[in-house]
């Protein structure tokens, strides 16, 4: 496989006969892929193919998107990467239900990490922490609690939680804005400030 330049790929996959590009630049993300997930472990590299022929739909749906700013392979190599690490994303919670995390959530002892905080910030950290527990449950709808648990709480990916709870990611988006608008005022009347919730975590 020659070189080719930036102008050259847009042609040969735009062109009425794009085989071999796509097989030249398949064969450049799988190599790319192998290498950029060989510290994830878990055989994410031998998935490496797979994420390749995915990249490259998106890749060629999405060739008007190309501005120029850098060599289209790196452009591509990006999108690849963002399709595998969006799909291991997704593998880790394949199996875990939003009401497992909420059960979870309800079960675990979530007490901030051990940063020998002094006895005033830890009695501060009792106080927000209750009462955000507090708050989640009693003040959120049930959408909004499954959302805030999964998605700010356990850190499954937006795309997977909008999956699973049959909605989209700008009305997810929409959900979690309300749900922290309204944790944000409930906490504030408990008497709890922005300031007071930074100053209980700041490890100083």
């Amino acid at each position: 496989m020659g070189e080719r330049t930036n102008d050259q790929w847009l042609a040969d996959l735009r062109g009425p006969n794009p085989d071999q590009a796509l097989a030249d630049l398949y064969e450049l993300l799988v190599r790319g892929l192998g290498a950029g997930l060989g510290s994830y472990g878990g055989g994410a590299g031998a998935s490496a193919g797979d994420f390749a022929q995915e990249a490259l739909i998106r890749i060629t749906a999405n060739l008007d998107s190309f501005r120029g700013e850098s060599r289209f392979t790196t452009w591509a190599q990006k999108i690849a990467m963002n399709v595998a690490l969006t799909e291991l994303k997704r593998r880790r919670w394949r199996d875990v239900s939003l009401q497992e995390l909420s059960a979870r959530r309800e079960t675990a002892n979530r007490e901030p990490a051990d940063t020998q905080p002094s006895p005033e910030q830890q009695a501060l950290q009792s106080t927000v922490l209750r009462e955000l527990r507090r708050l989640v449950d009693e003040e959120l709808t049930e959408r909004q609690r499954e959302a805030v648990v999964a998605v700010l709480l356990e850190g499954m990916p937006i795309s997977e939680v909008a999956r699973r709870m049959g909605t989209n990611q700008n009305a997810l988006y929409k959900l979690l804005h309300d749900a922290r608008r309204k944790l944000k005022r409930r906490m504030e009347d408990a008497g709890i400030s922005s300031r007071e919730v930074l100053a209980a975590f700041d490890e100083g």
